[in-house]
């Protein structure tokens, strides 16, 4: 079935059954997507004619009112027909191939009681491209999938750095944290997402993370610092108490040896007894307290879809413009709800 993408005028064939999404990507159209589960609602985009049927998704991810005004998920949107859909297309990554690879777990650390760094090391002569800021899906045994972000500069590739939160009951984390060991096998797919710093742009850039939203920030972090750039980074980190922040102390060596670097954590429930005396609250009200006039700026947000939602309408009234906030929603993988 045909698909155009406006305002680009590109043209491309879905297979029957495949998701637009899927189809795009398989012929180097790059669109703007995350989870590709229909949990965060990134890919949205608009139907312009042509009708499509939707594969399972969860319904925060998409509205009725938006569903009867045009607007689809386009990682679970079948075309039932030709169909032009309306999508911001992403050129920066149209290079980058998609692989399947398998690797070995080469080293575990425990950054905190619930999250554990795995550095993954690919066969000899395989290397992985990628951008700073993009995730890959690690492919369990009965075909599911578990996505987790690369937290290493693509500079600084000789092994592929995940931090894996501790999900009770979770398929990869639960064996992560209870009896993987070093030199485990795994096979992942990758490199995937369109979160990445734009790098043909000097505003200044807000990053702002929550949990582990921090790897893929940190990823840009490192890459901005391999590549010598001075461009202006105030890098934002939530989270509920301050053990975890898993990596404050090299949050903080970023600020103190480079100027253009300013780093503020915000701790939502901080304990009684942590003697804490920064910012509290939410991270994303930090940052429109800090920044009453964000017109200038972009904005880097990774982290769970409801924060990534609070920070739309907060950092738009602050003047954000919509196109100037990319952003990595990311939850718990879990089984979909299909929505009405």
């Amino acid at each position: 079935m045909k698909v155009r993408i406006e305002p680009s005028g590109h043209e491309f064939e879905a297979a029957h059954g495949e998701t637009l999404l899927e189809a795009a990507l398989r012929e180097g159209f790059h669109l703007p997507y995350s989870c590709r589960n229909g949990a965060c609602g990134t890919c949205k985009g608009r139907i312009l004619s042509g009708t499509v049927s939707h594969k399972p998704y969860e319904a925060k991810a998409l509205s009725g009112a938006e569903k009867a005004a045009g607007l689809a998920l386009l990682c679970r949107a079948v075309p039932e027909g030709p169909v032009v859909i309306e999508a911001r297309e992403i050129g920066v990554a149209k290079d980058i191939i998609i692989k399947t690879l398998p690797c070995r777990v080469a080293r575990m650390e425990r950054l905190a009681p619930d999250v554990m760094r795995l550095f993954l090391k690919l066969p000899q002569n395989d290397r992985l491209q990628y951008l700073a800021g993009q995730y890959i899906d690690i492919l369990l045994r009965d075909g599911r999938r578990r996505s987790y972000s690369i937290a290493n500069a693509p500079s600084a590739d000789e092994f592929l750095e995940l931090h894996i939160r501790h999900v009770p009951g979770g398929l990869f984390s639960g064996p992560v944290f209870t009896s993987m060991q070093e030199r485990a096998l795994l096979r992942f797919e990758g490199p995937l997402g369109t979160f990445f710093l734009r790098d043909d742009s000097d505003k200044p850039a807000i990053l702002m993370a929550a949990g582990t939203g921090f790897a893929p920030i940190k990823a840009i972090v490192e890459q901005c610092l391999s590549a010598g750039s001075s461009r202006p980074l105030y890098l934002y980190w939530g989270a509920r108490t301050r053990g975890d922040l898993y990596l404050h102390d090299l949050a903080l060596g970023w600020a103190a040896r480079h100027p253009h670097i300013r780093y503020t954590p915000v701790l939502s429930r901080p304990g009684a007894g942590e003697g804490w005396d920064g910012r509290t609250g939410y991270v994303q009200e930090a940052i429109a307290a800090d920044w009453p006039d964000l017109s200038g700026f972009e904005v880097y947000g990774s982290g769970p879809p409801r924060m990534i939602e609070a920070a739309k309408g907060v950092l738009a009234q602050k003047g954000l413009p919509a196109e100037a906030f990319y952003y990595d929603a990311f939850e718990y993988a879990k089984d979909i709800v299909p929505a009405p």
